[in-house]
């Protein structure tokens, strides 16, 4: 079989490029598949994927982000492969920054139906739970309404799709109760591979607080900065950081600029920039706690995933989804109010004096994150793969 994948992969920046190059490497040698094509988008330099070449999987820019043509330029790179199934990595910002290349690149499951090829999308957020004034995409209330139409006309044309996952529960009961589909099936985020553990030197003296992603809508730094102030004149004998990891988000250009201007007094934050899919594990493990400055969510969480696997403590937002994620799958946190400095520095402060209960949310984290590996996870994608193509192992 020959399986095609639509994703964004490592170097790119594109969102999802992480989830795509951690799902796509998990098939690898899977009974029945022969050939395993990526189909990205390109870069400055399209040989800078080489970095990420491995056997199994040919890479394959064949599309922009932010270009219009996108699905067109996927459908004729489709027609010449033949795979015999396509996946598709999606959300709503994987083609583009600007709404309508976004939204025309969403028409690419649509697209696999009109010329004959089974399609799977995994969908990691949908419209109907995300507050789209946060993600910078309404300021005022009649666009937020307008958008909210047109994300309900793209939610249709994703769901002719031939199967439609998403990772969270919730999501599933949402699309076949309002769309009335029945091709909607919950496919869990799943786990990246597990790194070798490095718990944390005790007792803390030195304290770093990271956030990762991008940042700028309703991912903002500023809170946990705030916070770092607070807990400095909390615990002066204590070394407090911070670390910015990750680059604007596409709608905010020149975010962390402003962020950086307005902290430049701060001496203990570092900002990282893009971070390559090697220096990953370096920012986790330097990391005591993994913060999640979020207003709102767009779907399951990777970083979540990601501080289990590296056995870190998550200091989490009260916000509905994230709070419903980390109770379905296993995961554990110190709370905080939303946006609120104070209440964040509490919830720190809460396992910087409780190392005892820090060390069971790091070991309870790192046991969710063995729960549902990418390679388990691969087999329910293969199983409707196989269903969609009459596929039979022989």
């Amino acid at each position: 079989m020959k399986l095609a994948f639509v994703s964004p992969y490592p170097p790119s920046q594109v969102t999802l490029n992480e989830y795509g190059y951690h799902l796509i490497r998990s098939f690898i040698g899977k009974p029945g598949i022969d050939e395993i094509y990526v189909l990205t988008n390109h870069l400055d330099n399209d040989a800078d994927y080489e970095r990420y070449a491995c056997a199994g999987i040919e890479i394959i820019p064949c599309w922009k982000f932010n270009d219009w043509k996108a699905t067109w330029s996927i459908q004729k790179k489709l027609k010449e492969l033949k795979p015999d199934a396509v996946v598709s990595n999606l959300q709503f910002m994987t083609f583009g920054s600007g709404k309508i290349q976004a939204a025309l690149g969403l028409f690419t499951p649509w697209m696999c139906r009109l010329i004959g090829i089974p399609s799977v999308v995994i969908l990691h957020n949908i419209t109907e739970t995300v507050k789209l004034e946060t993600i910078g995409m309404a300021d005022k209330k009649w666009k937020g309404k307008l958008f909210l139409w047109i994300g309900e006309q793209l939610t249709k044309i994703i769901l002719q799709a031939d199967v439609v996952g998403v990772t969270i529960s919730q999501y599933v009961t949402i699309l076949k109760e309002k769309y009335k589909e029945n091709n909607v099936v919950l496919l869990p985020h799943g786990n990246f591979e597990l790194p070798d553990r490095k718990p944390l030197l005790e007792p803390l003296s030195k304290i770093e607080l990271m956030a990762f992603g991008k940042f700028g809508t309703y991912k903002k730094v500023e809170v946990m900065l705030d916070a770092v102030k607070l807990l400095e004149k909390k615990y002066p004998s204590l070394n407090f950081s911070a670390t910015v990891a990750g680059t604007d988000n596409p709608n905010v250009k020149g975010y962390i600029d402003g962020v950086k201007e307005q902290y430049k007094e701060m001496r203990n934050v570092k900002y990282t920039g893009y971070v390559p899919e090697e220096a990953v594990s370096d920012i986790f493990h330097d990391s005591t706690f993994v913060v999640f400055p979020y207003t709102t969510t767009t779907g399951s969480s990777g970083i979540l995933h990601q501080a289990g696997s590296y056995g870190r403590a998550c200091i989490l937002p009260k916000i509905d989804d994230l709070e419903r994620v980390v109770e379905e799958e296993g995961y554990d946190g110190a709370f905080f109010n939303t946006d609120d400095a104070d209440s964040l520095a509490e919830a720190v402060a809460s396992l910087v004096e409780n190392p005892e209960k820090r060390r069971q949310i790091e070991d309870k984290n790192y046991a969710a994150a063995k729960g549902l590996p990418m390679s388990e996870l691969a087999e329910w994608y293969l199983s409707h793969i196989y269903r969609l193509t009459n596929f039979r192992l022989n």
